[in-house]
């Protein structure tokens, strides 16, 4: 068996997108009748509760029959975005001054999608004059 396998299947051809905290694998397999099809997998770095980092990983499988219906949808979908919002990042979560807090006031960093923030119960003092 290769040197390039997952869970037993081999990787053909691999692609790496490193965008942020996020990380996007784009890998063509081969299936058990050696025909190729298409993984994307989003890999997100998180941090657990007692400091440590952790992935969290989200996968989709694309096969042959779908590959022209996928693109024709997400060309479409960009198309749209860039056309409604134009090309500007404009979230305020991509500026890096950035700070979210949750209802308690406590700072989480811009990838706690989930409640795995370290808990800190720092306190920030607002002047509402500056606002």
């Amino acid at each position: 068996m290769s040197d390039n396998t997952t869970n037993g299947k081999e990787e053909i051809f691999s692609k790496v997108l490193r965008a942020g905290r996020r990380t996007y694998f784009f890998d063509v397999r081969a299936t058990k009748a050696n025909d190729f099809y298409l993984t994307i997998t989003e890999s997100k770095k998180h941090e657990g509760h007692n400091g440590e980092a952790f992935y969290k990983k989200h996968k989709i499988y694309l096969y042959k029959e779908d590959f022209e219906r996928f693109r024709e949808i997400l060309d479409e979908v960009t198309d749209y975005i860039i056309n409604e919002k134009g090309e500007e990042v404009i979230s305020e979560r991509h500026n890096p001054e950035f700070k979210r807090y949750d209802e308690d006031g406590n700072q989480h960093s811009d990838d706690d999608d989930d409640d795995t923030s370290s808990g800190s119960n720092a306190f920030t003092s607002i002047n509402f004059e500056e606002i």
